[in-house]
């Protein structure tokens, strides 16, 4: 009890004092400013201490944002790829769809110069065996097809229609080994026929004798001779040749004007302006079979003038083909004053 009473006012006094100092330190500070360079040099022992009791939380929070962006940065890109990826496909089938539309374009222009009745159709299979070179496309006879019909694209003459089923028809190429098709010389109308040569890339001339008056570089052309191939259609451009002397004929080739190994989509012909019918059904009596008739499962129905139909059921002996055309009326006139 005396050492508590004996320190007891010890500590007191320290206390009372230490009241009044601090006091006297505000009423010194507020009045006068002697005390700023004592509180610049406390504060660079002080302020480490307050950065390091700070230092935790900072930390905490950083590392928290940091996570944070990093999941958030992430998920973004993620998202951003996928989407890339979509637009990249997208553009991709953009492209597609805008060569796709240049080369309808293309045959639309064609048929809309040449003026005939025509169907797009789609390439479904090739068949390109040495010696057969035949397509398939997706239009068939319910869309009037029939064989023997002539096939085109933007550039030229691709071939025929050797097959025609409901659902599809089966082209001839023209470089086909079995295939020719009567043609001209664009430059001075000199006839000739080409053969397929086996080769996507050429066509062969096999019929002209040496002095023929055919250069490197013309244009072959549809003659219309034979009636399945209607006149004007550009067929080959003649390649480079060395006349022989010695030889009655002289080995000459043409290049193919029609894209045989790039088309997509093809052209359908008909060669006159009546409209083909995709919607209504052909009558009993056009759609019974005929005998000797190619095409008579074709569905196509043609009117034909009064006039060549009783000719047809006379003496013509074409009747078999199943396909009436319709001529000028020149030319029919000229050929009513020859029979």
């Amino acid at each position: 009890m005396k050492l508590l009473f004996a320190t007891g006012p010890s500590i007191n006094t320290r206390l009372l004092v230490a009241i009044i100092a601090s006091v006297a330190l505000l009423i010194t500070e507020y009045r006068s400013h002697r005390l700023d360079s004592l509180r610049a040099t406390l504060s660079v022992v002080v302020d480490p201490i307050k950065y390091l009791i700070d230092l935790p939380s900072v930390l905490i929070e950083q590392t928290t944002y940091s996570v944070s962006s990093y999941s958030t940065l992430k998920r973004e890109n993620t998202r951003l790829r996928k989407e890339q990826f979509i637009d990249k496909t997208r553009l991709l089938k953009f492209d597609s769809l805008e060569k796709e539309n240049i080369r309808l374009r293309a045959l639309l222009e064609n048929s809309f110069k040449l003026g005939e009745q025509l169907l797009i159709a789609e390439l479904l299979s090739i068949n390109m065996a040495p010696y057969e070179h035949i397509v398939v496309v997706n239009k068939g006879t319910r869309f009037g097809v029939h064989p023997q019909q002539p096939v085109l694209d933007a550039n030229g003459v691709v071939g025929q229609v050797f097959r025609a089923l409901p659902f599809s028809s089966e082209i001839m190429l023209i470089t086909d080994p079995n295939h020719a098709i009567p043609v001209q010389v664009n430059r001075n109308g000199l006839l000739t026929i080409a053969v397929g040569s086996g080769q996507m890339n050429r066509l062969n001339l096999p019929f002209l004798p040496n002095n023929a008056d055919i250069h490197p570089g013309d244009l072959l052309i549809t003659s219309g001779l034979g009636g399945t191939f209607p006149s004007g259609y550009p067929v080959a451009v003649v390649d480079d040749f060395i006349p022989i002397t010695n030889k009655p004929f002289v080995n000459i080739t043409a290049t193919p004007k029609a894209m045989l190994d790039r088309n997509r989509e093809l052209l359908i012909v008909w060669g006159d302006s009546s409209p083909v019918s995709l919607t209504t059904k052909p009558t009993p009596e056009a759609s019974e079979p005929r005998p000797n008739d190619p095409v008579s499962g074709s569905g196509l129905v043609r009117k034909v003038p009064a006039g060549a139909r009783a000719r047809t059921a006379g003496d013509d002996q074409s009747a078999g083909s199943g396909l009436t055309r319709e001529a000028p009326k020149g030319a029919r006139a000229g050929t009513d004053r020859d029979e």
